[in-house]
């Protein structure tokens, strides 16, 4: 391509060199002449870029007549420095061809569009950076089985606190001169230390009964401090509760009624030491705890009790070897007696866990010392198996143990007790129990189980009383010999979504009495289940469901002559407490962040609930208030 832009390019030259020369008249010009033309030529300018073009454009029109006027004179142009041409009679070089060459005109070059480069070079440096690898090998065997395996603990994500206060407060009235109150502090989030404290009110009083009253109030305080090896807590409460022996028979009333008020206070407190765990092979975790409290009635009834408890548990691989311990203090009086009732518990165990199975064997050694000397020993074992991975785990256990009797225990189950409760220990002398228990589905969890335990000693609750000197109070009393007790539990929790919650629980007994012809006031069926709803994030509502069976009382004569020094006025009458249904339910409305609204209603089917003979619970009661966090 560019010889062929060369060649035009010398053509054109040659013809513009030869116009002027052809342009003279005579052939015959002399040699000074033709230098002169020379050196003129020589000097000329030259054209400029417009002319340049021009004669590019004009080039084959040009070239044409040029080419005629040349044939037409057959004149020879030197081309020389001399002048001259091939023929010519001065040709010093023989007109040869081979001599210097003088050019007139500048060389312009042109190019076309098509082969100009209009883009400029990258000068820029961009080697990329290779950064230097290296290579770690990971030195692990390769498992091959696929069996369940014991979870890693997973690091907790941060939490969000949507209602980041330490403090609430709740106040609350209601139709049955219900006056509610409860408040919690706290020192906020500090992973390490916890310090707060409490305190709640509760009291009613209904019109059905005379005095028909209760009130409970509780204060306390706590403390948990977390540290490099061990952790560090401990508490200290106090229970103050009250209530009236209301109750009668209302189709036969007494002359007179003695309704007495009776109250309980308790002061507990406890502390405890634990190591703190470590996912670390052949770990040795221990653990001490003190705990007790002062317990006493309105009369003469008073209970001390102090318990020291511990562990140490040694891990060498998949075994769990280790000591748990007991010593258990107390003194119990009355205006008839004061006891020493204290217990020694020893419990030495193995532990094997593996990839779906986890078996516990052990011994339990009991002994007794006070008013009463045992020494018993019981099995202490259990066993889980995974069924079906992930799901379902099968568990079966066989355990016994002494059964302290507890004044304190007494009351708070049953507050309508008389004085000079008849203590003695119960045993379990076996307890056999299997179910199942995991996740049918995701958020559906339950557990099963079916059950039967060997009990010397039980303990049962009767009525005491003897209306002809207006007393209305219930005794304790022991089916002597052992008895048997079948049953199954069941427990159901369904989470339906993160604002939906239903849960249940279902008890059937079945009593083989030793002494007693029935398991007096103690039910046969039982079922309690609940709701929770989040509507939005400012409503919520709760339920709640009690369903009781059947029970049976009736009085007993040889308590009732150890309390009244006489026989009973009649002969023993068995009395039906009818089976009850209890609908309760609750509302929560958060107006803003730190104030809410609140209400709740209990016994909405406003039943005659009686849990002991001739004392029912409260009828259809309403109350509600507010609470601020702070």
């Amino acid at each position: 391509m560019k010889l062929k832009y060369t060649y035009t390019l010398f053509t054109l030259i040659m013809v513009l060199y030869f116009v002027p020369v052809s342009a003279q008249k005579s052939t015959k010009a002399k040699k000074t002449a033709t230098k002169t033309t020379a050196k003129k030529t020589t000097s000329t300018k030259p054209a400029s870029k417009a002319a340049t073009k021009s004669a590019a454009t004009k080039k084959q029109a040009d070239t044409k007549s040029l080419g005629d006027q040349a044939s037409a004179t057959k004149a020879a142009i030197d081309t020389t420095k001399n002048g001259g041409g091939a023929n010519g009679a001065n040709g010093q070089n023989g007109g040869s061809l081979s001599e210097e060459i003088v050019i007139t005109s500048a060389y312009k070059p042109l190019l076309a569009d098509a082969v100009k480069i209009r883009r400029n070079p990258d000068l820029t440096d961009k080697s990329p950076y290779k950064a230097p690898l290296s290579y770690t090998p990971l030195d692990k065997r390769l498992e091959q089985n696929s069996e369940i395996k014991q979870l890693d603990a997973m690091k907790m994500p941060p939490i969000v606190d949507t209602v980041p206060y330490n403090n609430i407060v709740r106040v609350g009235i209601g139709n049955l001169k219900t006056t509610f109150a409860e408040g919690y502090f706290g020192n906020g989030q500090d992973m390490a230390m916890q310090v707060g404290g409490y305190f709640r009110h509760l009291a009613q009083s209904s019109s059905s009964y005379a005095n028909q009253k209760s009130n409970k109030e509780e204060i306390g305080v706590y403390g948990k401090n977390i540290g490099e090896t061990n952790t560090l807590s401990g508490r200290i409460d106090f229970v103050n509760k009250g209530n009236y022996f209301y109750g009668y028979d209302k189709d036969n009333p007494p002359a007179t009624l003695d309704i007495a008020h009776q109250y309980f206070n308790t002061l507990s407190a406890e502390g405890e030491i634990a190591k703190n765990y470590k996912d670390v092979e052949n770990d040795f975790t221990y653990a001490l705890k003190l705990k007790g409290y002062v317990f006493g009635d309105r009369f003469k009834a008073r209970e001390n009790n102090l318990v020291l408890s511990g562990f140490l548990n040694q891990t060498i691989n998949q075994f769990y070897t280790g000591l748990s311990a007991s010593l258990d203090l107390s003194t119990q009086k009355d205006s008839l007696y004061s006891y020493n009732n204290s217990i020694v518990r020893l419990n030495p165990y193995i532990k094997f866990q593996g990839d779906n199975y986890k078996i516990d064997a052990g011994i339990n050694i009991v002994d007794e010392f006070g008013f009463a000397g045992r020494f018993s020993l019981f099995p202490a074992a259990k066993l889980e198996y995974q069924v079906i991975p992930k799901y379902v785990r099968l568990f079966v256990e066989a355990k016994g143990d002494v059964n302290k009797s507890s004044l304190s225990d007494f009351y708070n189950y049953n507050p309508f007790l008389g004085q000079n409760l008849t203590i003695k220990n119960s045993v379990d002398k076996l307890d056999l129990s299997a179910g199942l228990k995991g996740t049918l589905a995701p958020g559906l969890g339950f557990k099963a189980i079916i059950y039967r335990n060997t009990v010397k000693d039980m303990p049962l609750f009767v009525s005491n009383f003897n209306f002809a000197k207006g007393q209305n109070r219930f005794a304790v009393i022991y089916d002597n010999g052992t008895a048997t007790v079948s049953g199954f539990d069941g427990e159901l929790d369904y989470k339906v979504s993160g604002d939906i919650n239903l849960f249940g629980r279902v008890e059937f007994k079945s009593y083989k009495m030793a002494s007693e012809e029935q398991p007096w006031n103690l039910p046969k069926f039982k079922l309690t289940a609940g709701t929770a709803v989040n509507i939005n994030d400012k409503v919520k509502i709760t339920g709640s469901l009690l369903v009781r069976g059947l029970a049976n009382d009736r009085p007993n004569a040889a308590a009732f002559a150890a309390t009244y020094g006489t026989t009973l006025p009649g002969p023993v009458v068995t009395t039906e407490i009818s089976q009850f249904i209890d609908l309760s339910g609750s509302v929560e409305y958060r107006a803003t962040k730190q104030i809410s609204i609140f209400g709740r209603v209990n016994n909405i089917l406003n039943s005659t609930n009686q849990t002991w003979l001739y004392y029912p619970d409260y009828g259809f009661n309403i109350f509600g208030g507010a609470s601020y966090s702070f």
